[in-house]
């Protein structure tokens, strides 16, 4: 493993970085023209005493960083795919293959776009639902993520597996959400090919749910792209929003954000949400909320 090469190379990926870019304030008293070792380790979820001990090479500590480590650095460094590549090379880490799962490389054009949605709750997730990187907002809105690996990282999948991952919405909208969820996992079977993951959850699903089986068979198929949901919110209610998607080329991520109209109860509700934060809610009701992101990463020493 090519420490000092890596540290240099994360050296020059940071000082590049302009603090708004991800949504930093400049501020008067910046010595550095990019971000600062601790900002960085902020956006990747590190403790800033590793993420220094990385960019030093790592001679004292003898710091090993994982796959997961460097797949968070490539997202808050902004790194294209082939840096990407080259972090992972530098640290001898295999090249993610997948562009699902938690671990996958966010693509820059949506990771730019989730940056410029500050004012309302946003994430990206995989075609699976799959939650790549989020900000705060939603958060707020559909609680901090569990930690999850493996099919269960998919929030359909837990959808028909967990009662407890639809207490995000109203049971009298669960019919509807089921229905969507299958359509939209056909159309993305049908785009991924002859996909091993897909076929796996596909084939789970079937074993473990009655519901699932019945509507897979019906050969619906609609990529979701608008709907109008009702979010059941632990200190606010239920609010109604409108939940939008923009797809990324292949189709296999996407921008997700919600919205509402200007002067409706659903706008209210969002201005509130800002001022709650997310420290306002317990850990029993995080555990059940919509489509969690992907953990921080936890750096291996």
């Amino acid at each position: 493993m090519n420490l000092p090469e890596l540290g240099a190379f994360l050296r020059t990926r940071r000082d590049r970085i302009r603090p708004a870019e991800v949504g930093l304030p400049h501020g008067p008293r910046r010595r550095v023209p990019g971000l600062r070792r601790e900002e960085v380790a902020q956006l990747a979820g590190l403790s800033a005493d590793y993420y220094t001990e990385l960019e030093r090479g790592g001679a004292k500590s003898g710091v090993q960083p994982s796959a997961q480590t460097l797949a968070a650095l490539a997202r808050a460094l902004r790194l294209d795919d082939d840096e990407r590549d080259h972090l992972f090379h530098l640290a001898e880490r295999p090249i993610p293959l997948s562009a699902h799962g938690p671990s996958a490389h966010v693509q820059p054009a949506l990771l730019g776009l989730l940056d410029r949605l500050s004012a309302t709750p946003a994430r990206v997730i995989t075609d699976l639902h799959e939650t790549l990187v989020e900000n705060e907002l939603a958060r707020t809105l559909l609680g901090p993520s569990p930690a999850r690996r493996g099919p269960s990282a998919s929030f359909v999948y837990r959808w028909f597996t967990d009662p407890g991952a639809r207490a995000v919405y109203p049971p009298e909208d669960h019919p509807h959400h089921s229905r969507v969820f299958v359509a939209d996992l056909r159309a993305a079977s049908a785009r991924r090919g002859r996909d091993a993951e897909v076929a796996r959850m596909v084939a789970a699903l079937r074993r473990r749910s009655e519901e699932f089986a019945m509507l897979w068979d019906t050969h619906d198929v609609a990529v979701r792209r608008k709907d109008r949901k009702r979010i059941v919110h632990p200190m606010l209610g239920v609010i109604e929003l409108d939940c939008y998607n923009l797809l990324s080329e292949d189709g296999r991520q996407r921008l997700l954000w919600f919205t509402a109209p200007p002067g409706s109860p659903g706008a209210e509700q969002l201005e509130l949400l800002a001022v709650i934060g997310t420290q306002e809610l317990g850990d029993g009701e995080a555990a059940a909320r919509e489509e969690p992101a992907a953990p921080g990463p936890e750096p291996s020493r």
